[in-house]
């Protein structure tokens, strides 16, 4: 199927891949015609799993001139429509870091396989349990050359990034208000990077919350320290936006 973007033509297809048994369906989304394979953006959803909200998030990467593919860690598209469908999905990949990072392996074995992306230059991305993923791939090896970490949940890190693969670069957006992403939190987490030779960058918003790109972030039994701000949700955006044309450059612009 293709899109007219306001942009550039993309074009997108599922995805089916499986990891340990589940079937997972991923999206492509990547600029039409183009000429050779693209950058690509292993992009990585919340806590809400791989719907609506993160498909349009994908085309906003791809309509930067990437080659963008959507994860889906939850398998057969889970999509969660309450806060207390959420916690135990997290912790099911926290306990089980074997197969949190196998399931995010996956996904990046079939993006790679895809022709229109460029493996040997891809960056992940991701928000929320997303940005945690993405960090947490980079840390333990993942063939990643940057990472996008928006209101990703610091907590749920694992200490020590002496096993980090390739990654160059990570940028970090957070809020000064989340409580999964403390001052104590990021502080340990920029040490580290430090420590393993990695460039870092993090954007502090004021007042922001956990999960503040996402209107979804009010829905009822949401915990407390989570909220949208459209504010800081434009702010990361225009951040991302200049960090991926710095490292793996906008070719299709």
């Amino acid at each position: 199927m293709s899109t007219q973007s306001p942009l550039i033509e993309t074009t997108e297809r599922d995805v089916e891949y499986t990891h340990d048994g589940t079937r997972m369906i991923g999206l492509l989304v990547a600029p039409a015609h183009a000429a050779a394979p693209l950058p690509g953006i292993l992009l990585v959803h919340d806590a809400f799993g791989l719907g609506e909200d993160m498909t349009a998030t994908a085309r906003q990467y791809a309509e930067l001139g990437y080659a963008v593919f959507a994860a889906d860690v939850w398998g057969e598209r889970t999509q969660p429509t309450e806060g207390s469908q959420i916690g135990p999905l997290i912790g099911s990949m926290a306990s089980d870091r074997e197969r949190w990072m196998g399931r995010i392996g996956a996904a990046h074995a079939a993006m790679a396989a895809q022709p229109e992306v460029d493996a040997t230059a891809v960056a992940a991305a991701g928000y929320c349990f997303g940005g945690s993923s993405a960090l947490e791939y980079a840390r333990t090896g993942g063939d990643v050359r940057g990472v996008v970490s928006i209101h990703g949940g610091l907590d749920l890190l694992a200490p020590g990034w002496d096993a980090s693969g390739p990654v160059e670069r990570v940028l970090i957006c957070t809020g000064s208000a989340d409580p999964m992403a403390t001052a104590e939190q990021r502080d340990a987490l920029q040490d580290a990077l430090t420590g393993a030779g990695v460039a870092w960058e993090t954007d502090l918003y004021s007042g922001a919350q956990h999960a503040f790109t996402n209107p979804k972030s009010d829905l009822p039994g949401m915990p407390p320290g989570v909220g949208y701000d459209p504010r800081a949700s434009q702010r990361a955006w225009d951040s991302t936006a200049r960090f991926l044309e710095d490292l793996l450059g906008a070719s299709a612009r």
